[in-house]
């Protein structure tokens, strides 16, 4: 897509632009959160305050891990929550509800200390940022699900993937603050301070953002509410609600709902076993969301100043502002690849290029690392620094905003709360016991660290490659053809090369499944005489 051919699809569908990007803000809290802490554990200022210079090396490593982690362990049970309460309530109020959730934990966090003993200061510290956890969970879990659901198919990786471009916006803007505040403000408490009241600004303009904005219309359909989900469905893509796209798409969801409103989060964990593809599809999520955190990602975002001074950069503002270049890198990155890659080259692609790559960059770190533990300054030092940010790149590639994207589109409609759950949940179980082991295993291990991710990228990068098939392009009724039969055959049609390993073997075409189902009366869809010239137009229209 060129860039006129993108300022002309920005303008087409911008409703639904203006919604994703309204549901992603809630996104930059996690990333503000991540290059925050990761910042504000270097400040000399915080480490007086909280005597955090007098701890032993190895009581340090714990304390930082313990700090990071309870945001994760906050959001994991903020996670568990959102699948009763966004089927209860509806996607959009949940997301209101867990903005407002995260800006009370910040303020509280932007507040510690003043009139209380240190001691307290840091029990608060503690408690504030679990509660901000809640907030961070609730919205990742929401705010993937909520923009798969609204967005047409044609721009659904692109809009999906907002959701990583925020988390690296946060992340980056956090980086710069931190490293402002160390060099523009003096040596005292308002210098660690000043970052935890800054992040208070995402929050309220998330709430704000999300106020006007529909609810989803897959949610509503679930209600039985079809004429508020044919009127958002015709708003994303700036119709009238008789249009035969808005039509098709609503009558499609409905033939997926088809007996199974209402479904409690009970029933839909209940029937996550009815069948292969139900399993499959339910599965995969969690595989995805899984993976992506033995990417390595939480220890270089959280941990990235250490790891530069590690590599030889010293001191604390230059090891911060290594670490902003490494957020501009990674927005940057991220920004192409929803621009340019997540709907041209596809999803499984993406995955399988950004495996390989970090694994490649991982594996050079751990090399160089084994041979020259020094931190002193060598050549071999600067090949260490570009291969940091080549791994930001490549996990901006692929696993960054892809496994949001892949989970969202594959989980089935009916058991879409249950299945994201369970997804999320095992996405901030493992950041929270990644987060709190990282800083141990950079003492204990050092460079075994980057051996044990770069190995972990090698094989994400085997299983997209033989496992999983390609999801870009089709609607989200139509994901499920993709899992009835034939899905390794499928996998390695959609990879590059793949069909050697496949001879003159096939997997049944989803058109072709699609058709058999119809004619089954397995859907409600039908085209017939005029609507077939009309079909291309309708399809690119599709939700």
């Amino acid at each position: 897509m060129g860039f006129k051919d993108a300022l002309a699809d920005i303008s087409r569908y911008r409703n639904a632009y203006t919604i994703a990007l309204s549901a992603s803000m809630g996104s930059i809290f996690f990333g503000w959160d991540t290059g925050l802490m990761g910042g504000i554990l270097t400040l000399k200022s915080f480490q007086s305050y909280f005597g955090i210079n007098m701890m032993s090396a190895s009581a340090q490593a714990n304390f930082n891990g313990n700090i990071v982690s309870i945001m994760q362990a906050g959001a994991f049970f903020g996670v568990l929550s959102t699948g009763w309460i966004s089927s209860r309530f509806g996607r959009k109020r949940s997301l209101i509800a867990s903005g407002v959730i995260y800006i009370i934990g910040s303020l509280i966090q932007a507040i510690i200390g003043l009139g209380s003993s240190r001691v307290v200061a840091l029990r608060l510290f503690f408690f504030s940022r679990f509660v901000s956890g809640i907030g961070v969970g609730m919205i990742s879990a929401l705010a993937p699900s909520y923009i798969s659901e609204c967005m047409p198919k044609h721009i659904r990786g692109r809009c999906t993937g907002l959701v990583q471009f925020s988390d690296n916006i946060g992340m980056m803007l956090s980086f710069w603050v931190n490293y402002s505040a160390s060099i523009n403000i003096p040596y005292s408490d308002l210098q660690w301070r000043m970052p935890l009241i800054v992040q208070l600004v995402p929050g309220i303009l998330f709430v704000l953002l999300m106020l006007p904005q529909p609810e989803s219309p897959r949610w509503l359909v679930e209600k039985e509410r079809y004429d508020e989900a044919a009127g958002t469905l015709a708003y994303v893509i700036r119709t009238s609600v008789d249009d035969k796209s808005v039509l098709l798409t609503l009558d499609e969801i409905k033939a997926d709902f088809t007996g199974k409103q209402k479904l409690s989060l009970l029933a839909q964990f209940r029937m996550m076993g009815e069948s292969r593809q139900i399993v499959l599809r339910c599965l995969i999520p969690s595989i995805t969301t899984f993976f992506q955190r033995w990417t390595g990602a939480d220890a270089a975002n959280y941990f990235s100043p250490q790891i530069f001074a590690a590599l030889g950069i010293t001191g604390t503002s230059a090891g911060l502002f290594a670490t902003g270049i490494y957020g501009v890198v990674k927005v940057v990155a991220v920004g192409l690849t929803l621009a340019f890659a997540v709907d041209s080259w596809g999803r499984k692609r993406c995955l399988f290029v950004g495996a390989l790559g970090q694994g490649l960059s991982l594996l050079w770190i751990a090399g160089f690392g084994a041979v020259h533990p020094q931190s002193n300054i060598v050549p071999g030092s600067y090949v260490s620094i570009v291969a940091i940010y080549l791994y930001g790149v490549f996990f901006c590639l692929g696993w960054g905003p892809l496994p949001w994207i892949v989970a969202s589109e594959i989980a089935p409609n009916h058991l879409r709360a249950a299945t994201l759950t369970i997804a999320i949940s095992v996405n901030w179980l493992l950041s929270f016991t990644i987060s709190r082991l990282t800083p141990v295993m950079l003492e204990k291990i050092s460079y075994g660290t980057f051996l044990l991710f770069g190995v972990c990228c090698m094989i994400m990068a085997a299983w997209v490659y033989f496992l999983l098939p390609e999801t870009m392009g089709y609607a989200l009724e139509d994901i499920k053809y993709l899992f009835e039969k034939d899905v390794m055959v499928r996998s390695l049609e959609d990879s590059p090369g793949g069909r050697v390993f496949l001879g003159r073997r096939r997997a049944t075409p989803v058109e072709e499944m699609r058709r058999t189902a119809n004619t089954r009366g397995l859907s409600n869809t039908t085209r017939k005489g005029d609507e077939e010239s009309e079909s291309v137009e309708v399809t690119d229209l599709q939700i």
